[in-house]
């Protein structure tokens, strides 16, 4: 069977990260191995990882609903290395479950998985890696069916998962993946906030697909040779559609719909769809990779771009929503002035 890494990124998160990880292994699929890389916790999240892993810690619950997918808990210990920052280890000789990575430092979305996506990539025995964010819980079938589609579709590089709401189970946050239109930089999750039994066919998500949501990607190893890791410029947000432009014509987007994974959907950096209002620096880093994203590939619709980000900044006004009015003109600057995240961090807050 295909060996998968599923590759989690953690900050400050470690109770999701640790009820993620006890419904990862309860997966039904074999072989794989976990690598959570933690992107500078303040938190002393990796101890708190470790010291789940050996059995002295207990991962919580906040949906009822959902309790099934995480407990009782997984039988302890279970075996983990640790890997500090600039570490040489060859995960491919190793027979750990379980790699706690230091990371060195807040890398953000792309560069956190892309530290795990280089050590998978090592490892030598990869065939594909599955980034699932850290904020969400799996059923035992996730795993099986996203390999399924992909031995399926040769021609496919990523394939996506039912993303359902951690909170509200029956409602859809997206199909797999978003459509995206290239005059304003919007984006739209396919299915968004109907009921899962109302589900298109698969093939009809995957005509609409341009790219698949970052929240559960399986990626097959011949997409990161060929197309490469995502582009750490965009810290957060953006990522996915830029890695789907840039593979376009070589590879294309497939759909699992039984490979259900629930989210929590912003429980790092404060978005959340279902809530009125996104977090300050979540509003930065959607302008400002926005505007980075049309620069890059679609510079023809910058103009209609930048309207319609006024638009936006009018509605912040006219809502009295000034702290989010100024990350928005932050990200406004940063996008137009090219600006990489290392040096955009301190005016719109970490992952």
């Amino acid at each position: 069977m295909p060996k998968i890494y599923i590759i989690l990124v953690n900050w400050n998160g470690w109770r999701d990260t640790i009820e993620c990880l006890e419904s990862v292994l309860r997966l039904n699929y074999d072989p794989f191995q976990v690598i959570v890389c933690d992107n500078a916790s303040e938190d002393d999240s990796v101890d708190r990882i470790a010291e789940w892993a050996s059995g002295s810690l207990v991962a919580g619950c906040s949906n009822p609903w959902l309790q099934n997918l995480t407990s009782p808990p997984c039988p302890k210990p279970i075996s983990f290395l640790k890997i500090g920052l600039g570490e040489k280890v060859s995960l491919g000789s190793r027979s750990e479950k379980l790699f706690l990575v230091q990371t060195g430092g807040n890398l953000g979305f792309a560069g956190g998985n892309n530290v795990g996506l280089r050590l998978a990539l090592g490892a030598g025995d990869l065939d594909y890696a599955w980034l699932l964010n850290n904020d969400t819980v799996v059923e035992p079938g996730a795993l099986s069916s996203l390999v399924a589609t992909m031995q399926e579709r040769p021609d496919a590089g990523i394939c996506g998962s039912t993303l359902l709401y951690y909170h509200s189970p029956r409602t859809v946050q997206a199909f797999g993946g978003s459509i995206f239109n290239r005059w304003t930089a919007r984006v739209g999750h396919i299915g968004a906030g109907i009921n899962p039994a109302d589900a298109p066919s698969r093939q009809t998500v995957e005509r609409q697909m341009q790219y698949v949501v970052g929240a559960s990607m399986l990626v097959r190893k011949s997409f990161l040779e060929q197309i490469g890791l995502m582009d750490e410029r965009y810290f957060l947000y953006f990522e996915e559609i830029d890695w789907a432009t840039r593979a376009f014509g070589l590879f294309k987007l497939a759909y699992s719909p039984d490979s259900v994974v629930y989210h929590k959907e912003g429980a790092t950096i404060g978005t959340a769809r279902l809530k009125e209002r996104r977090s300050a620096r979540s509003e930065f880093f959607t302008t400002r990779n926005r505007l980075l994203y049309t620069r890059e590939h679609v510079m023809y619709a910058l103009p209609t771009v930048c309207c319609a980000i006024l638009l936006s900044a009018i509605q912040r006004l006219l809502g009295g929503d000034l702290a989010n009015l100024r990350a928005l003109i932050r990200g406004v600057v940063a996008g137009l002035s090219g600006r990489s995240a290392s040096s955009s961090r301190g005016a719109g807050g970490h992952l």
